[in-house]
């Protein structure tokens, strides 16, 4: 996985990119309605699940485990189209689904940093992406009631830090890349 990650780290960059600008429109327009927050949501875990599809399917060659990138690409992009097909749904749903969504997101985001961690240094930020994730869902499940303007606020300040840290994830990458020109070759 980490040398398909290494090879395609343009789409760790740009789905950290597309996550912050999610969270600053979040948190620039709090009073935004329900339906541009499904609308907003339902758009990022499409674009995240396009880019992880893209990831796992250039990693199927070889012996590299790519299944990890395909589950996580699969559950974002269900969500997103859930999020379009349903527009009607209750705050209550939407919170499970953003919360069932970032809890199995964070999982696949730690085993992939477990799997990182001997090749490149700083895989620490995909971990810490991943415990971020883990913690969002936790909180959306057991605070589902809270008010639509924190549970903005929270998805904004989540969704910027989750992407700085996926960008800082996909220099590092770059850098894997670059150093590693004829070993991500022979991989490929």
């Amino acid at each position: 996985m980490e040398l398909a990650l290494a090879r395609r780290w343009w789409a760790v960059v740009l789905r950290g990119i597309a996550a912050v600008l999610f969270g600053v429109l979040t948190i620039l327009v709090p009073g935004a309605t329900l339906a541009a927050l499904i609308l907003l949501f339902g758009a990022y875990a499409v674009v995240d699940g396009i880019f992880n599809l893209a990831a796992a399917l250039g990693g199927r060659r070889g012996e590299e485990p790519w299944w990890g990138l395909l589950i996580e690409g699969i559950v974002s992009l269900a969500a997103g189209v859930a999020a379009f097909v349903w527009p009607g749904l209750t705050a209550l749903v939407l919170l499970y689904l953003i919360g069932a969504w970032a809890v199995l997101t964070g999982i696949m985001e730690i085993a992939a940093a477990i799997r990182l961690r001997r090749e490149i240094e700083g895989e620490w930020t995909l971990a810490v992406a991943g415990a971020l994730s883990l913690v969002l869902g936790a909180i959306l499940w057991w605070r589902p009631a809270a008010g639509a303007t924190a549970l903005l606020l929270t998805i904004g300040v989540y969704a910027v830090v989750f992407g700085a840290l996926l960008i800082g994830l996909g220099f590092r990458l770059r850098r894997l890349a670059r150093r590693e020109p004829r070993r991500l070759a022979r991989a490929a």
